[in-house]
């Protein structure tokens, strides 16, 4: 009953932080792990048990999602569900533990990106640009990598948006969040069929993540841009210098 109650904390936390800046999987995933999941099991069930806390922040950031003009949505989705399915897929036939050496590597690559692209004077980031196509192509492969594992892909995301040249968090985090729900809506539907979720604990944390990831859209929404952008690179910096730890 406790563990329960943990881990269906964990997930209403775990929503806010997807909804604010990205990396609830780093809470899910672990909680799952300690409550003596095996690891595919814990991928998976985590995967499922976010997904409608992604649904809910995609929701509520609606307004600023409509609001983008900069490159065509309805392409970027289209590549997220594709590589999200690739990546799942994957994962039922080959190990994960590549994937987990690269990941450090994978956060610090974002982690400085977007520091970078959003402190750092614009005449200094200007050459420093994705086209159009060339960020497409990124999404994919972030697609991709979201299916098969999912660790930081909000930070990655953010980071290619940031290439790109876009500085509005809110939208930021809004097409972040919709893509996300993409590239997971493929890989739940997978992970469900091949029956590797746990549902017990998998169901009540569905439950929480949806109304901690309405929540923290509205808390974000709330404060004021560049402390918001402040707390994204903060968390980044902290996930990136836990998953060297972890696998030192």
């Amino acid at each position: 009953m406790l563990s329960q109650i943990l881990l269906t904390l964990a997930a209403f936390f775990a929503g806010m932080l997807n909804a604010v800046a990205g990396g609830g999987a780093f809470i899910a995933f672990p909680a799952l792990i300690f409550a003596g999941m095996p690891a595919l099991n814990a991928n998976a069930s985590s995967t499922v048990a976010l997904f409608p806390g992604q649904f809910a922040s995609a929701f509520a950031y609606r307004s600023d999602i409509r609001g983008i003009e900069e490159f065509s949505i309805t392409m970027f989705l289209v590549l997220s569900l594709i590589g999200g399915l690739l990546g799942a897929l994957l994962l039922l036939v080959t190990p994960a533990e590549i994937f987990k050496q690269l990941v450090p590597w994978l956060l610090l690559f974002a982690t400085v990106v977007f520091v970078v692209g959003n402190f750092a004077p614009a005449s200094e980031t200007k050459r420093f640009r994705l086209s159009r196509r060339a960020v497409l192509v990124v999404q994919f492969v972030i697609a991709c990598y979201g299916g098969y594992f999912g660790g930081g892909i909000g930070f990655l995301m953010l980071a290619a948006l940031t290439l790109f040249g876009m500085r509005d968090i809110h939208a930021m985090n809004g097409i972040k969040i919709l893509m996300g729900t993409m590239m997971n809506a493929t890989a739940v539907v997978t992970f469900i069929v091949a029956g590797i979720v746990y549902w017990p604990q998998t169901a009540s944390m569905a439950v929480a993540s949806f109304i901690g990831g309405y929540a923290g859209v509205v808390v974000a929404k709330r404060v004021n841009q560049k402390l918001l952008k402040g707390f994204v690179a903060l968390v980044a910096t902290a996930m990136t210098i836990y998953f060297f730890w972890r696998g030192a």
